[in-house]
């Protein structure tokens, strides 16, 4: 279950990597107005139209792997298997723990939280 977890993992790193990256290299919209002043944008390696229609596919496909993956993610932190995986945080017992101040010095007083605690944790009949 490990393997699976860190190989998601990594494909998610590697989808926002390459999604940062594309975001980056795509022109915004007012973009279009500079080429035509000469800005190079016509001679860069798509072209002048082909960019957007190849930039923004990949970046939708970069953002389908990201949102997959994390929902892989979620799944699979959810859903572990093993022999005490069904008990939550809720069903265990909480442990007792004697406070550092001056109460644990009068004789006595130690056995007194443990005895309070030990009765909420029993069931009441």
């Amino acid at each position: 279950m490990q393997f699976w977890m860190n190989l998601v993992l990594v494909l998610q790193l590697l989808s926002a990597l390459v999604m940062i990256g594309l975001v980056l290299v795509q022109h915004g919209k007012g973009a279009d107005m500079g080429a035509s002043f000469g800005s190079g944008a016509s001679g860069s390696l798509f072209g002048a139209t082909g960019s957007s229609n190849f930039l923004s596919r990949s970046t939708a496909v970069c953002a389908t792997v990201f949102f997959v993956s994390t929902l892989a993610m979620a799944y699979l932190a959810n859903h572990r298997s093993g022999a005490g995986s069904k008990d939550t945080i809720l069903d265990k017992p909480t442990p007792v723990a004697i406070a550092a101040s001056g109460a644990a010095a009068i004789p006595g007083a130690a056995l007194a939280p443990a005895a309070i605690a030990a009765s909420e944790v029993a069931p009441k009949q």
